[in-house]
């Protein structure tokens, strides 16, 4: 088919690369727009950008004048990885303009009308958007993904939902690479935890309940769940680590509950969307795994791994959750609900 063109918003940024490394020889999107503000518009990619992933930057992005970051000549589709402190103004006018804004930003999630997706867990969130539309008078739409840590939560805890999920602890330990560049002050994270990142406890269990919870007319009915998150930033390049305690309505045993882990698949799977893994939540076996060096690369970064499942004394059950932050936590899961979104027409409508 023919491929659709879309566009970036806050392209040189790191969260911006990532979505121009990830859009690379994507089978259905064309990255063919690059927008950021003022100071890099009229320049070209190469000369705006400083490249701060693995590898060098695309040749076909290198030569794309950056636009500035305002409705007009750019694809109908848009994925947004504008700074929080632009976000809402920018995407609320492109959504105005009749774009489809598939959003990495924070500013959105919360709202009622507006989708937070992990598309294996809550695709049907999407029926959000016409009351989005007509309450706020939009050609267009804004669709969200989640903070990074709260995919890999979410993700780990989907497969047990059916069990009835009553409260859940989880203690964070989140790749630099989550605050982006330049990050954290090296003098601070080498060999050393901080245990404070400022919002995302917040975001963490808020995201969570809205994820997890059902859809109910025009809004969503969080997850009647206790959710307590504490984050800490660890000296790890990519990958958050989570060690979760999670307490369940019934009581499965342990085999019943890795074989709900490993036999959990979405809609990304049954349509085949092309940046769905087959199998989006892996258990391992490895007393000593997952681990975001030897792990969250795997799966091309859109695999969320558990490990270490076992009984809790205080919660019933506890285990280990790994996913890649910077891809499944960011670029990757805009671009899978990008994916989803197409496969439903929600692109043409």
């Amino acid at each position: 088919m023919k491929k659709i063109e879309v566009g970036v918003l806050g392209a040189t940024g790191m969260v911006g690369q990532h979505f121009v490394k990830f859009l690379q020889n994507h089978p259905w999107f064309e990255l063919t727009w690059v927008g950021a503000s003022d100071r890099s518009a009229g320049k070209k990619y190469s000369e705006a950008t400083q490249w701060r992933l693995e590898g060098t930057m695309p040749e076909k992005i290198a030569g794309l004048t950056v636009q500035e970051c305002v409705p007009g000549n750019a694809p109908r589709l848009v994925f947004s990885a504008t700074d929080a402190s632009v976000a809402t103004e920018i995407e609320r006018a492109f959504a105005t303009a009749g774009h489809v804004v598939v959003s990495n930003s924070r500013n959105h999630r919360m709202e009622k009308d507006v989708p937070l997706l992990v598309p294996e867990v809550n695709a049907d969130h999407l029926k959000l958007i016409p009351q989005q539309q007509a309450a706020r008078g939009w050609k267009g739409q804004i669709v969200t993904n989640p903070n990074c840590s709260t995919v890999v939560l979410t993700m780990a805890l989907a497969p047990l939902k059916q069990f009835g999920i009553r409260r859940v602890v989880v203690t964070t330990m989140q790749a630099i690479s989550g605050a982006g560049y330049p990050g954290v002050p090296s003098m601070d994270i080498t060999a050393n935890v901080i245990p404070f990142i400022g919002g995302e406890e917040e975001k963490m269990e808020q995201e969570t309940q809205k994820i997890l919870g059902e859809l109910a007319g025009d809004h969503v009915e969080p997850l009647p769940a206790g959710v307590s998150a504490h984050c800490n930033r660890v000296p790890v390049v990519d990958g958050h680590t989570e060690a979760v305690s999670v307490d369940l309505a019934s009581k499965p045993d342990i085999a019943t509950l890795i074989d709900a882990i490993n036999s959990f698949r979405g809609v990304p799977q049954e349509r085949n969307l092309p940046s769905a893994p087959a199998q989006p939540v892996v258990y391992v076996t490895d007393r000593d795994r997952p681990q975001p060096r030897r792990d969250a690369a795997r799966g091309n970064g859109m695999t969320a791994f558990v490990g270490r499942l076992r009984t809790c004394s205080v919660l019933g059950y506890k285990f280990i959750a790994l996913g890649h932050n910077t891809i499944r936590g960011a670029a990757g899961a805009a671009v899978l609900n990008a994916e989803l979104m197409h496969s439903e027409g929600w692109l043409e409508k």
